[in-house]
């Protein structure tokens, strides 16, 4: 084998099995649980784009959940489409024609990048002016909270256009593919897991470039980074824009697997749920934020289940526990092991080299 492939191997083997194992698990899965796990894995590129920006630069967004539903609302109307040529909320409410803004949304080649743009274009109005100003910290959080608050309200008032608070379901195909089939659902977990994979490489590859270092100075020191002459805000709008842009690729690929969209997802506890996901996993680790994702949302699962009168007290221990007394979060865990580990075998080293200096 040639030498850089073994030490790429050598230092990514983790990812490649766990990327191996995530490609193996139709076999292993019931049908119910794959289409869970698929959602999941829907979460963990929110997971992922607001490490990015949280974790990394340091900017803290409570209004995630609009992005992500923007980014399903994309998709929900092409597949509504696709079903029906006039949706059946909007001859309840006594529209006999498509909306002209509908139109363009029979395509999946426009309702695709509509799901990405849209939530970027948002992000870049939202934050050119925010970051321009140097509005920061919990103030920007405020901000995007009543960000959430304020497109949920619009959407439910919108029936005739959005569904109300219904909001979209009974999707019916996609590609002509029905979507009650399980091969069906099982190609769209595939493709999740691709999707997932390309952007961990992406988001990757961007922190380990000269950006990456640059959003990680926004967060440890931004009037630091200013008096050497870069403009913060071009940076924070960027990112801002790139993570708002994933989590509408992950709403997009969330509405097929789970059949439904509202506005209920915009609002406020989402958003928060989100941020949590990450806190969780670890922030500022995207390791921790796909692992954050998928710990919290599948024990939320499991508890429901198994304790369905009191599990969201088991849910709220397990998030007080891993604040308390792992503030790195789930993968802090790891690192701290690993970490010891490394020490303990340098100090073997250490006295082994010692004894032999003595012996001589």
């Amino acid at each position: 084998m040639d030498k850089k492939a073994y030490q790429f191997l050598k230092k990514n083997w983790p990812y490649i099995f766990a990327a191996i194992i995530l490609i193996l698990l139709p076999n292993l899965l019931s049908d119910f649980r794959l289409n869970l796990f698929g959602k999941f894995l829907t979460f963990a590129i929110v997971a992922i784009a607001i490490d990015l920006l949280w974790g990394y630069t340091g900017i803290l967004s409570l209004g995630h959940g609009v992005f992500f539903s923007l980014g399903a609302y994309s998709m929900a109307m092409y597949l509504k489409l696709k079903s029906e040529e006039l949706p059946d909320f909007m001859m309840w409410s006594g529209l006999t024609d498509l909306p002209w803004f509908w139109r363009p949304f029979k395509h999946f080649w426009v309702a695709l990048p509509m799901a990405i743009i849209i939530p970027a274009l948002l992000a870049i109005i939202i934050g050119f002016p925010t970051f321009r100003a140097r509005i920061k910290g919990v103030y920007f959080s405020i901000l995007t909270q009543a960000l959430a608050l304020v497109f949920s309200i619009f959407f439910i008032g919108q029936q005739p256009y959005t569904g109300g608070t219904n909001g979209m379901t009974n999707f019916q195909e996609i590609f002509g593919y029905s979507l009650s089939e399980a091969s069906t659902m099982r190609g769209l977990y595939i493709i999740t897991v691709i999707v997932l994979v390309a952007v961990f490489i992406l988001s990757r590859w961007l922190i380990s470039r000269k950006t990456g270092r640059v959003l990680v100075a926004i967060r440890d020191g931004e009037n630091r980074l200013r008096f050497l002459g870069y403009d913060p805000s071009i940076f924070k709008i960027g990112i801002f824009a790139l993570s708002a842009g994933l989590s509408g690729l992950a709403g997009a690929l969330y509405v097929p697997q789970v059949g439904i969209i509202s506005p209920s997802m915009m609002g406020i506890l989402p958003s928060v749920e989100m941020a949590i996901w990450v806190a969780v996993g670890g922030r500022g680790t995207l390791n921790g934020a796909v692992i954050g994702a998928i710990t919290v949302n599948g024990a939320k699962s499991y508890l429901s289940e198994t304790f369905p009168d009191i599990w969201l007290y088991f849910l709220g221990a397990l998030f007080i526990g891993v604040v308390l007394f792992f503030p790195a979060g789930v993968y802090g865990i790891f690192e701290r092991f690993k970490g010891k580990k490394a020490e303990e075998k340098g100090v073997l080293s250490n006295r082994g080299e010692t004894d032999y200096a003595a012996e001589k």
